[in-house]
């Protein structure tokens, strides 16, 4: 019977009982932060267009990870920034490369925090692309021997786990197929399963310099448009593999992330990209938005649409926050 009998706003008439009944509630332990690691000594260096967000030299890096610690957030996803970019992105895969001194020095210090690190090459390449260049094309094939070699020399430098984002085909099983023969069938496998060619990737691309430097990366990331081929998209990943899938970005592929959730019974990830997060710092900044509810809305909503762990670089902020309440 409907209203007078039923009425739903007895239930909301004030914020215990509105916190009894909530369905979703997201945690800091559902958290990853994205940092940004960069070679040199004493840097923290903001970058402009992620307020709150800085590239940081491995000595301050590790004075941040002892805040992100205390925190309790249970791990971060690193990207590094070479010395110097080749054709062949050859600084991700060196044994001395930025993120494998930077995974070697994290797991001395902190050995309990869990060390994502991502498997691509277009921070390390001259041209910016996700593979090997052949006909002014990403080859899909020979860039995945690439692929594998970074994955390699990330588990030898000690990572708890690789998330792969190039997007190429068969690199799941590239990856797991070297991991497991040279003595690494331990590391987990996070796969940017369905990663979309988004505008909202843009505050990265600066952060990470790793802007294409010609055409863009349709011809490897997913079309906006497109729902079922990312369900075919995580579901060949998973059989090649990957322990976790991962929808990116988040807010625009909401729906996304609930198909995926419903389809298959693995962890699924999403990543609340830079563009999502700069937009509601700015806008916040404006006066035009409240920062800090927008941001639990956001997070919520990203639960509440199906992810187990959120990739977010409001991490830090959502901790802080918890850790009051």
């Amino acid at each position: 019977m409907p209203f007078p009998v039923h009425r739903p706003r007895r239930m909301r008439l004030s914020e215990n009982l509105r916190r009894m009944v909530r369905e979703t509630n997201f945690s800091v332990g559902n958290l990853i932060y994205p940092m940004f690691v960069v070679p040199g000594d004493g840097i923290k260096l903001p970058i402009k267009s992620m307020p709150g967000i800085s590239h940081f030299s491995i000595d301050l890096l590790l004075k941040e990870l002892q805040e992100i610690q205390d925190l309790n957030i249970p791990g971060i996803l690193l990207f590094g920034l070479p010395e110097k970019k080749d054709e062949v992105g050859s600084g991700a895969y060196d044994p001395e490369g930025i993120i494998q001194k930077a995974v070697a020095a994290i797991k001395a210090r902190f050995p309990d925090l869990i060390v994502i690190t991502d498997i691509c090459m277009c921070e390390y390449t001259s041209h910016g692309h996700c593979g090997i260049i052949k006909n002014n094309q990403v080859d899909n094939d020979s860039t995945l021997e690439f692929l594998a070699k970074i994955a390699l020399s990330h588990a030898k430098a000690g990572v708890d786990m690789v998330a792969p984002s190039d997007m190429m085909d068969g690199r799941i099983g590239a990856i797991r197929k070297i991991l497991d023969t040279e003595g690494y069938s331990q590391i987990p496998i996070m796969s940017y399963a369905a990663k979309y060619s988004s505008s909202f990737y843009g505050p990265f691309r600066e952060a990470a310099e790793s802007a294409p430097q010609f055409g863009d990366r349709r011809s490897y990331q997913m079309d906006m448009a497109n729902a079922q081929e990312a369900l075919r998209e995580c579901a060949f990943d998973l059989e090649e593999g990957a322990d976790i899938i991962m929808v990116k970005p988040a807010l625009s592929y909401l729906d996304i992330i609930y198909r995926v959730k419903t389809k298959f019974s693995v962890p699924v990830a999403a990543y609340n990209v830079s563009g999502e997060y700069s937009m509601i710092k700015a806008a916040a900044q404006k006066g035009w938005i409240d920062g800090t509810k927008t941001m639990i809305e956001t997070l919520t909503s990203i639960k509440r649409a199906g992810a187990d762990i959120i990739l977010t670089y409001f991490a830090k902020e959502a901790a802080l926050l918890k850790s009051r309440t």
